[in-house]
């Protein structure tokens, strides 16, 4: 009779060890360097967990523009509406032009060479060789990766200083990869690559800021990479805030040329 007892009191034991350890190896916790047994969809989930969501948000962004045969800076003001519009204004001394986009339209105009185009997002994806939504471009702006991690697959690979994940989908035109701050699940870069091209789009983060209990970020550089020529756009908020009404004035002037592309 001792005997059972014992052999049960044992297996409880064990039962409760390997239920203890078997925790520890799957939990997500804020970490200095990524945790190497790590369960993926727990990751994921705190990956969610940690994305920005606003209903509306305005800042001011000083822009830099380089390629190999020039730099530019520009300054922008740019305002959101959460899953309504994105719209930009670019100035050097005064308003040189204006960009708006939602999700069934995209239109600008400049002032320089007086000419606009109106269209939908295929203008934007054609310029990017990407297949982006509107809610993709909102999430770049906000620090979110274009994927909703709870519902894609993925494998991770090994990094020392960030959790990497990379989709499992190759069908698609764009094969991203995701890169994770260990210490708060902050994406740190979103990098595609264009199937079947040397083509690449690299988005990184490399500051936030919080401000009001949101978090969003502080610098954004995008690297386009079209197989030849490398082209670089560093933006730097320099004043956000999150404003209950937006306006967004948009008329394309009389007189200006429709670009046909």
């Amino acid at each position: 009779m001792k005997k059972t007892k014992y052999c049960i009191f044992r297996f409880v034991l064990l039962s409760l060890i390997l239920a203890v350890f078997g925790c520890k190896s799957v939990s997500v916790l804020p970490t200095k360097e990524p945790v190497k047994r790590v369960e993926l969809k727990s990751l994921t989930k705190e990956i969610e967990k940690a994305t920005t969501k606003i209903k509306t948000f305005r800042a001011r962004v000083k822009a830099k523009y380089k390629d190999s045969k020039r730099e530019q800076q520009i300054n922008l003001n740019l305002r959101m509406e959460s899953n309504k519009t994105l719209w930009m204004s670019a100035s050097i001394l005064v308003p040189i032009a204006k960009l708006l986009i939602t999700p069934n339209r995209v239109g600008f105009y400049e002032k320089f060479q007086k000419t606009f185009y109106e269209g939908n997002m295929s203008f934007i994806n054609e310029q990017l060789g990407t297949s982006f939504t509107f809610e993709d471009i909102q999430n770049v702006f906000l620090g979110n990766p274009v994927t909703n991690m709870n519902e894609g697959e993925f494998d991770r690979i090994d990094h020392p200083q960030y959790y990497v994940l990379i989709s499992k989908t190759e069908n698609k035109q764009l094969r991203p990869t995701y890169f994770f701050d260990p210490s708060n699940f902050r994406l740190k870069e979103q990098r595609f690559i264009v199937s079947g091209t040397s083509q690449s789009l690299s988005i990184k983060y490399p500051k936030y800021q919080k401000m009001e209990g949101k978090t969003l970020p502080k610098e954004i550089v995008i690297s386009i990479f079209d197989g030849f020529n490398l082209v670089q756009v560093s933006l730097d908020f320099i004043r956000t805030d999150f404003p209950k009404n937006l306006s967004v004035p948009f008329t394309i002037p009389d007189g200006y040329k429709k670009l046909s592309l």
